[in-house]
């Protein structure tokens, strides 16, 4: 089971967020090529988590402005927050299976933080359910 945490606050999210979505899909490949190779010896597939917190501000609510010289926009990144495409982004880790379970957490910068999950998908409840039932699912087979 391994599960990856990652966090962003401002100001820079666009350099960020490129970053973040190259770190996730390559830790992601590096779990899962392992694991097919054979190095995680005879065990089940492992419960891979990603689990990300950005801070809640205006600046991540704001519609990206966006050019398309070589290359068209993906229709579900085009002029959306940064909010909203973390929220693509997670849903697709997960739908893709890249990741078993993926959780988006918005907190604010103060004291004491405002905390929200902008997609049911995407919510810590799911998130937990998820590594729970890979827990018992592996107890009950190593029984």
């Amino acid at each position: 089971m391994a599960v990856e945490f990652k966090s962003q606050v401002g100001p820079s999210f666009g350099n960020n967020f490129n970053n973040r979505v190259e770190e996730a899909v390559g830790s992601a490949e590096d779990i899962w090529r392992a694991f097919h190779e054979g190095r995680f010896a005879l065990q089940p597939p492992p419960f891979v988590g990603y689990f990300f917190l950005l801070e809640d501000c205006p600046k991540v609510h704001e519609p990206i402005a966006f050019s398309e010289p070589h290359f068209s926009v993906d229709p579900a990144l085009r002029g959306v927050s940064y909010a909203k495409r973390y929220e693509v982004f997670l849903e697709r880790l997960r739908m893709e299976k890249k990741y078993s379970a993926t959780c988006l957490t918005l907190a604010t910068n103060g004291l004491p933080p405002e905390v929200s999950f902008p997609s049911p998908a995407l919510n810590f409840q799911q998130f937990a359910k998820a590594a729970c039932d890979y827990i018992e699912s592996y107890l009950d087979s190593s029984t």
